[in-house]
């Protein structure tokens, strides 16, 4: 397939992720939406081993001392601000103010300098100022215009382009609550194949290494239940409920997701 072809496949795949309307009408938050709170707690994780894993030490070894790094839906910063002993500027692409709060804080207390664009990529582009390396990790399942992503990414990094994602997508693990109390059945494309067949279509040499994710997704069947109540549109009260179901299922303990990181370089790299 050409890039046109799997650009649409790609967009229609992640379409079908979409929550039915009379479901979505019954949520008492926005199903989709995430907590600073809970970002906050991987950051910390993060920078207590700041290079662990693949996605890290490829953005490192591409970085210069006092180099820059954009950092494309960067939450508190997980995937830049480990690498602080070395950064001078972190341009930080957030949709949500936040995120952005949090990361400016957490970037200060590390005497990283931050310049913050909140908006979504590739919308905000034209304000981001070219950087070292870009990267971006688990928002492409966010992204429906994944060509453009991606072409915007290549276009402002000098050295190299680093995405990180779970091989799946991060809600397929509520697929058996969604047939359970919905009677919906939840796609299985896009995967992360599917962005690899992109960016090599648009001609990036790209690269791919895959780990087991370093965190458990929930500590325990409380948080489980409460997190699905939110995802699959529940009243909140439900959850004693949902997590009796989780372990009827065999649900619990949820399997750690593999995570998958992409990335190519830049000429002269």
């Amino acid at each position: 397939m050409d890039v046109e072809d799997l650009a649409a496949l790609w967009r229609e795949r992640l379409s079908s992720w979409a929550i039915p309307p009379e479901i979505l009408e019954k949520a008492t938050a926005d199903p989709w939406g995430h907590n600073p709170a809970r970002f906050a707690e991987r950051i910390d994780r993060a920078l207590a081993e700041p290079v662990r894993g693949p996605t890290m030490r490829r953005v490192a070894e591409a970085l210069p001392d006092g180099g820059t790094i954009l950092d494309v839906g960067a939450g508190t910063g997980a995937a830049s601000l480990p690498l602080h002993r070395r950064l001078g500027e972190v341009i930080a692409v957030d949709p949500s103010p936040g995120m952005l709060a949090a990361l400016g804080a957490k970037a200060d207390q590390l005497g990283v300098k931050v310049t913050a664009l909140k908006g979504s990529w590739p919308e905000v582009a034209p304000e981001a100022p070219v950087a070292d390396v870009a990267v971006s990790a688990h928002v492409v399942y966010n992204v429906p215009d994944l060509a453009g992503f991606l072409r915007e990414l290549d276009a402002h990094a000098r050295r190299r382009v680093v995405l990180e994602l779970t091989h799946r997508h991060p809600m397929s693990w509520l697929t058996p609550l969604w047939e359970h109390f919905h009677d919906v059945r939840r796609p299985v494309r896009p995967i992360a194949e599917d962005v690899v067949a992109l960016a090599a279509a648009l001609g990036f040499g790209v690269h791919v290494e895959e780990r087991e994710s370093p965190l458990e997704r929930f500590g325990t069947l409380e948080e489980l239940a409460a997190a699905a109540c939110h995802r699959i549109c529940l009243d909140p009260a439900r959850a004693p409920e949902v997590a009796e179901t989780a372990m009827s299922l065999g649900m619990w303990p949820v399997p750690r997701d593999r995570w998958v990181t992409i990335w190519w370089g830049m000429p002269g790299d």
